[in-house]
């Protein structure tokens, strides 16, 4: 099937009390992994390009990749734009056949994140695209962002539905004590913040910085309302720890495609896993 917007699946996963997971796309073997437990755990699923992972794949390998994995999984495919940066760029994707994008404007001013994201609201939706938008800055590393904990900012409540009715997004992050990338600490996530603005707005809360955080920490922030969850971390780890142990016990292997073969397949494994956890299995 085509790719199609988060549209498709958000609002049914609000609805339901469950969540659809972002897996970050940053080459092939990450699109097949995705692709393929998804198909067998019948679960529609999300495919995030950072605009680092758009610079490494390429902007016409990357949709490639992706419709043809719509094509063969049968499950829906979101296209999604990770943590774009402008409206420019958001239009790049869209024309070349993104079908959903994210702006994150939340290191702008309030009121300018807000007139930015609503440009770029009118427009995807004029053509079918699904938006993201964020209000919060979430710490961690990922790609080129880099926030420190220290800097993160919760977001407000009273902020957070005024911005969804300001600019209609069909999903909304909101920096909530997650962090991007592994955790160096204590996972302290603020629920009372999802379940305050959750319980005010029709779209989903989405959870970034989802790689790390306890099980029954995800368990009751879809309960509460989230219904968008990224995961990246997680994959690469799995991925760059399969390929060390392939290439640490045989100094002689070369060939890419056994040791790329089983890391696909430790991602795999990974992404079961979280589309268990997050309920949306046998939801396609």
């Amino acid at each position: 099937m085509p790719l199609v917007p988060m549209t498709e699946f958000l609002p049914k996963a609000k609805a339901g009390k469950f969540a659809v997971g972002q897996f970050n796309v940053n080459n092939l073997e990450f699109a097949q992994a995705i692709a393929e437990a998804a198909a067998e755990e019948r679960s529609p699923v999300i495919f995030g390009v950072s605009e680092g992972a758009l610079k490494y794949m390429g902007l016409e390998y990357t949709v490639a990749i992706a419709e043809a994995a719509a094509k063969t999984c049968g499950v829906p495919v979101a296209l999604h734009l990770d943590h774009g940066s402008s409206f420019e760029i958001a239009m790049k994707c869209i024309r070349a056949g993104f079908s959903s994008v994210m702006f994150d404007g939340s290191h702008y001013p309030f009121e300018e994140n807000v007139r930015l994201t609503k440009e770029i609201v009118k427009a995807a939706h004029a053509m079918g695209v699904s938006v993201e938008g964020e209000l919060g800055t979430i710490g961690g590393v990922e790609d080129d962002i880099s926030v420190d904990d220290a800097e993160a900012a919760l977001a407000k409540p009273d902020e957070a539905i005024r911005f969804w009715e300001e600019t209609g997004v069909d999903a909304l992050a909101i920096a909530v004590g997650t962090a991007h990338g592994m955790y160096k600490g204590e996972v302290r996530i603020r629920f009372d913040i999802i379940e305050a603005v959750a319980s005010k707005i029709p779209v989903p809360i989405v959870l970034h910085g989802g790689s790390g955080v306890p099980d029954d920490m995800i368990r009751e922030s879809i309960r509460l309302g989230v219904g968008k969850i990224n995961v990246n971390t997680e994959n690469q780890i799995a991925c760059t720890n399969k390929i060390r142990e392939l290439l640490g016990n045989d100094p002689k292997l070369y060939d890419p495609r056994k040791y790329l073969g089983p890391a696909r397949e430790a991602m795999k494994q990974v992404v079961r896993e979280k589309i268990r956890l997050f309920g949306s299995n046998n939801q396609a």
